[in-house]
């Protein structure tokens, strides 16, 4: 073997890595300096996350237009290995790219709507679409490529023309198998595009409150207040019957009942009520209200009602008032919370023994 054998292919292979190292930090310094030029959007700031795709990319493409000059191959059969390696390779990372530029894309659209609408509504929705369409196409890409790749095979090639005269009856079979996946997968776009449910949405499924935290073309995820995920088809959401506290705005109104004796001073209730809620940073200002709803022979149900503007903060002065007014009750009116009757049980065969009662 001689030297030029040697010095060759290191000059071919090293001489492709260099190119792509130096494209690499051209491209990254360049994107830094429009970054820093430009801090209002993010999107130079993003694309930077491209950087690995594409110099794997650019790597690949070098090297298959300059690989046949190393001459590390003699043989047919090892340049066609070689060759479809680099194909393979070449394929895959001009997925990854795509998929990258699409996030940026996504993440860009994203942030020029939400610098201009205000409404939290509307962002949670444009979001909601945005996140599903990603997918989608992150979907047709990955199986593009994976066709691709599975072409570059010439037995694939030969199978082809069978598989495409049978594609009908293969496609019945699939259809009726994938019942389940492709209405979870139409009933997600039909959610996304219906605006049933988004993404930060309070929800109650299944007697569970909980917050939209993500949704999938199959699945949708509900983060409950206690921290938990809850895990359900998003063909649940077409079918069946659940609460979204925040289609139609956040704004909510909450309760809090509480049961008193017949000698409850209500109208000082009721200032007292008021007293709370001025004081309180999550009532909304919207409406309150304290009234007797029901009564029994022992005690009085008083309901009293404020409003907040989500749930979150309904959920903190439901508690605040409760506690404040039962605290008030206990410290300047006693009397008004409610009592438990009790007597002493008579003997076996001994009359019951009334109470003496002393007249006036």
């Amino acid at each position: 073997m001689s030297t030029e054998d040697v010095l060759r292919p290191v000059l071919v292979i090293g001489g492709a890595a260099a190119v792509t190292a130096i494209a690499g930090v051209v491209v990254d310094l360049l994107l830094r300096r429009a970054d820093a030029r430009h801090p209002e959007t993010p999107i130079w700031g993003l694309l930077r996350s491209c950087r690995v795709p594409l110099q794997l990319a650019v790597l690949t493409s070098i090297l298959m237009g300059t690989y046949e000059r190393t001459d590390l191959t003699h043989s047919d059969d090892g340049r066609a290995v070689v060759d479809r390696v680099l194909t393979l390779l070449l394929i895959a990372s001009v997925a990854w790219l795509l998929t990258k530029v699409l996030a940026v894309a996504v993440e860009l659209t994203y942030h020029r709507y939400k610098a201009k609408a205000r409404d939290s509504a509307r962002r949670r929705r444009v979001r909601t679409q945005l996140t599903l369409i990603q997918r989608v196409v992150m979907f047709v890409i990955c199986t593009v490529a994976v066709a691709a790749m599975l072409l570059t095979f010439p037995q694939m090639r030969t199978v082809g023309a069978s598989m495409l005269a049978s594609a009908g009856v293969i496609g019945i079979i699939v259809g009726i198998a994938a019942q389940s996946t492709l209405g979870n997968l139409f009933a997600g776009l039909q959610i996304a595009f219906g605006d049933l449910v988004r993404i930060g949405d309070t929800v109650v499924v299944e007697g569970e409150w909980g917050k939209v935290e993500e949704i999938t073309l199959t699945f949708l995820t509900v983060k409950t207040w206690d921290e938990r995920r809850i895990t359900i088809p998003v063909s649940y959401f077409t079918g069946q019957p659940f609460e979204n506290w925040s289609r139609g705005g956040a704004e909510m109104t909450g309760t809090v009942f509480l049961h008193l004796d017949h000698s409850t001073p209500v109208p000082a209730l009721r200032e007292r009520l008021h007293e709370v809620l001025l004081g309180c940073a999550h009532w909304d200002g919207r409406g309150w209200s304290l009234v007797v709803t029901d009564t029994t022979p022992t005690t009085m149900e008083v309901r009293a009602l404020a409003t907040a503007r989500n749930a979150d903060a309904l959920w903190d002065l439901r508690c605040l008032v409760r506690e404040e007014l039962i605290g008030w009750l206990r410290e300047k009116h006693p009397y008004a919370l409610p009592k438990v009757m009790t007597a002493q049980a008579p003997l076996d065969g001994a009359p019951a023994h009334a109470p003496d009662v002393k007249l006036p």
